[in-house]
């Protein structure tokens, strides 16, 4: 009863399973994008005291080498996580986790 179905989400992560490190990193991407200014404004915050030009050297080595290594070791995070739902599951949880994007970016009035 339930094949047909089943057999629909494994044709789904098959066609999806090439692109999971891709997609792996484009959900932390946009993460990074959602949430930055937020990261950001907890970091103005934190860096207020100092003098200008520590505050801007910090604020660039954060931004550069910080979002970065988020990035780079958060994506295979990423894909870590998905790969923990069956083979079946993946391809779907990849959109499900993309609409759930789209949905925080639209709180966070981006669209």
């Amino acid at each position: 009863m339930l094949a047909p179905f089943y057999s629909f989400l494994a044709s789904i992560s098959k066609a999806l399973s090439a692109y999971f490190p891709e997609m792996s990193l484009m959900v932390m991407a946009t993460l990074l994008v959602i949430y930055g200014d937020v990261i950001n404004g907890h970091l103005k915050r934190l860096f207020a005291p100092y003098h200008f030009v520590i505050r801007t050297t910090l604020f660039v080595l954060v931004c550069a080498f910080g979002y970065g290594a988020l990035t780079l070791y958060g994506a295979p995070l990423v894909l870590h996580i998905i790969k923990f739902l069956p083979w079946m599951w993946q391809g779907i949880g990849f959109i499900v986790v993309f609409i759930a994007l789209g949905i925080m970016a639209e709180r966070r009035r981006y669209m």
